[in-house]
Parts: structure tokens; C-alpha cells; sequence
């Protein structure tokens, strides 16, 4: 294995104070496992014998993260956060995170972690790999398997069902026939994780750059029914939602998600009322659960040969905060029909450009954008009352027909003739 060049200047600070106090350090995790795999380093987490206060006395700036699980965050001189873990070791497997307890040894701790890709250690001093279950050969190899015995693995934390999903995905590897087998056996009891677990897990999977491989993992394993039965697997729509998914921006996870939504299973209520059901049971906010429900139940954008009336009314539906994601929805399906049926895109592009044409026109769109408002029409002598919501419901629609209906004259007639003559008008 190659060295890694050079650990960042702080991770080597850090290490050395801990060495020289006496506490054995190493680097774990994503930063050695990527290096191995030619990617970008990205967070280093640090492994030590020491005890969290031990580590706290040892730094002033630290963050108590996880004091009870042996975590502590140590800023780094440009206040980057370094995780610093004890030496752990599993003594009582729970199914949702096994019980641990501090070790003296590295080589406890990286046996106690879920898969050998991720039990590799670096000492960033000694520029040397410490490697016990061959984890790097698997990396060469494109293999994902467990560390040890894999349904021991599975049942300390089931989560680990998930995780491994997702790395196999996110770097290509196979995963090993035993490691499989018990993968898929434990499926059955993921219904004891938490809803905040399995969320955090798929937004996760939305992160990476293809999250069509690691679903497509979750159909194969059995994990999409058990978790999210509202989405169907089964359905002629699946391939075609699942590159619509890759075919958003990693950094847009919820509109992901709603690709993926498009085909939810048949059931009672509207697509984004069984969207919500899913998304309540898994702790999504309300403002996410929100956004996706009207995403859903949205009404199709217009024809690349609508009319401009017919775009304005559709941008006065849906509304303004819903125009940009929807827009990207339809690109991206688009896209993804035309990777399937290998043909040239169908008008959603068009409609798209369409509807953009139509709104830098900025035409008025809602009741605020009317040149007359219900205090306006009291100032021209009506009588507050229930018609007045339906009267400038008329206006509205008047305009959206014709923008150039939109003056103070115009909607004032119409007031008088929906409303009646005003009983008086402003002397001012």
C-alpha cells in the first residue's frame, strides 16, 4: 500500500501531543479508505487509546460530541473540527447500536468496526498501515465484506445493513456471497431501527453520485419493501425514476428523493398524501414533507405548444417557490427517458424553456401583483364582505388571460360589476 503523503499539519499536531502524553493515535475511517481508492481524502477521524477527558485536558479547544460513545472534537488552527475517538470494543450486541466499552488496543477497536474497508489504520507519524482483516485487498479486489462473522456484524447494528448498501454502491464493489446472505436475512428486523437512523442513512444514499445503485441494491436486498413500502419497486416507471434521481444534483437530496417518490404504490389520498405518510414515519420536517406533497401533486407543466395563458395560470398554481424544482424534475426525466428509449428528448425541455420565457416576461401572476387590492376597493366605497375574495379571484383570472388588463381603471369596473356600485368613493 502507498503512504499517504502527507496528513494535514494540524492531524499531525494532534497526534503527536497524544503520543507524547502516551496514548497510541492512528488515523481511521474515510480519510485512509479513500486514499486507497485514489479519492479525495476528505475528514480525517482519529482512534486513541486515551480517554475522552484525557483528550480534553490535553487540548483547550475541543467539543464534547459524543463524550458517552468516547468522541470529542479537537479544532483544529483554522477551526477545523477533528474527531477523536477512544479505543472501543462491542460487549453487548442491541440490534440498534451495540453496547461498547473503552479498549487499551487499536487492533480492538478496528475488530469491532462493520466492514474491512473501513478497518484499516494510518499512523500519520510512523507513515505506516495497520491492516488485520485485509481491507486493502478487498479495495483491489472491488469487495465489500464484513469484519469477522457477518450476521454477528449485522446484529450488533443493524444499521450496518444500510451502510454497506451504500458503499457498495458508492465505490463499486460486490458485495461477498456470505456477506450477502446475512445482509439479506437480517433485513426482516430493520423495522426496530429508528425512523431519524434510516433517514439520515438515505439522505446519505441521495449524496453520492449515482443513488440508482445503492436503490437498486435496496430492491434487490429486500430493504425498499421493509422500509418503504409506499415506493413500488415493481412498477414500468422504477428504471425511469431511479435516473431521473442520478440525474439531479447530489446537492439537492429532497428533490432526489421526490424522483424517486414518483412511483409510489396505489393507495388512498393523492401520490403526495402516501408520500407523507412515508416521510412523517421517518421524521422528515414539516417543511420537507411540504415541499415534497406539492411537488407531487403538482399539476403537469404545459405543452411546449401551450399558449402564454396557459403558462401563467400554470406558474400561478404552483407558485413561485415551486417553479425552479419543478423545472428541474421535468429536465431530469426527460433525460432520463431519453437514456432509455434511446431517443431524442420529448418536449418537457421545451415546455421548460417555455415557462421560463413566460416568467422573465414577469407578468402578474397573484392577487398581490393585482394594480388593485381589497383595501383598495374599501378606499373606492365597497363593502367588505365574502365577495370581495371572489372578486379579486376574478381579477386575477381576467389578468392572467390578458396582462394588459391590469390597470387601476380596468379592475375598477369590474369591481362595480361583481360588487355592485360603491356606495361612495374616497374624497382624496
Amino acid at each position: 500500500m502507498d503512504a499517504i503523503a502527507e496528513a494535514p499539519r494540524d492531524v499531525l499536531r494532534i497526534v503527536e501531543r497524544l503520543e507524547e502524553a502516551g496514548f497510541d493515535t492512528w488515523a481511521v475511517g474515510g480519510a485512509v479508505r479513500n486514499h486507497l481508492l485514489g479519492h479525495e481524502l476528505g475528514d480525517w477521524d482519529l482512534t486513541t487509546r486515551a480517554t475522552p477527558r484525557e483528550v480534553m485536558k490535553l487540548f483547550k479547544r475541543t467539543v464534547p460530541i459524543g463524550l458517552d460513545h468516547g468522541t470529542v472534537g479537537v479544532l483544529g488552527e483554522d477551526r477545523t473540527l477533528f474527531e477523536i475517538t477512544t479505543f472501543r470494543k462491542d460487549v453487548e450486541p442491541r440490534g440498534r447500536k451495540a453496547v461498547v466499552e473503552f479498549a487499551e488496543r487499536i487492533e480492538d477497536d478496528l475488530a469491532r468496526r462493520d466492514f474491512t474497508i473501513n478497518a484499516i489504520a494510518w499512523h500519520p507519524l510512523r507513515k505506516e498501515f495497520l491492516d488485520p482483516f485485509a481491507g486493502s485487498d478487498d479495495l483491489d479486489r472491488r469487495v465489500l465484506r464484513t469484519v469477522g462473522e457477518p450476521s454477528e456484524r449485522f446484529s450488533e447494528d443493524l444499521l450496518r445493513v444500510l451502510r454497506g448498501l451504500r458503499f457498495a454502491a458508492a465505490f463499486d464493489l460486490t458485495v461477498d456471497s456470505d456477506t450477502w446472505v446475512a445482509l439479506c436475512d437480517a433485513v426482516d428486523q430493520l423495522d426496530i431501527l429508528s425512523g431519524e437512523r434510516v433517514r439520515e442513512e438515505l439522505l446519505k444514499v441521495f449524496g453520492v453520485r449515482t443513488p440508482s445503485s445503492a436503490l437498486s441494491l435496496y430492491a434487490a436486498s429486500g430493504v425498499l419493501s421493509a422500509l418503504y413500502r409506499e415506493i413500488d419497486a415493481d412498477a414500468d416507471e422504477w428504471s425511469l425514476s431511479l435516473l431521473a434521481c442520478d440525474a439531479l444534483s447530489a446537492s439537492r437530496p429532497i428533490l432526489r428523493f421526490t424522483a424517486v417518490l414518483g412511483v409510489l404504490a396505489e393507495g388512498p389520498g393523492t401520490p403526495g398524501d402516501r408520500a407523507a405518510v412515508l416521510m412523517e414515519r421517518l421524521r422528515f420536517s414539516n417543511a420537507e414533507i411540504r415541499l415534497v406533497t406539492r411537488l407531487l401533486d403538482a399539476p403537469p407543466m404545459p405543452s411546449a405548444e401551450a399558449g402564454e395563458a396557459d403558462r401563467r395560470r400554470w406558474l400561478s398554481t404552483v407558485g413561485p417557490e415551486l417553479v425552479e424544482p419543478l423545472g428541474r424534475l421535468n429536465t431530469a426525466r426527460a433525460r432520463a427517458r431519453r437514456a432509455v428509449q434511446a431517443r431524442p428528448a420529448d418536449d418537457s425541455v421545451a415546455a421548460w424553456r417555455g415557462v421560463q420565457a413566460t416568467r422573465r416576461r414577469r407578468p402578474p401572476l397573484s392577487l398581490d401583483d393585482l394594480a388593485i387590492s381589497g383595501d383598495d376597493l374599501i378606499t373606492l366605497g365597497h363593502t367588505p364582505g365574502r365577495k370581495f375574495g371572489g372578486a379579486l379571484q376574478s381579477m386575477l383570472d381576467s389578468v392572467l388571460d390578458d396582462p394588459a388588463l391590469n390597470t387601476v381603471e380596468h379592475l375598477s369596473t369590474m369591481a362595480a360589476e361583481i360588487l355592485g356600485a360603491p356606495s361612495r368613493k374616497d374624497s382624496s
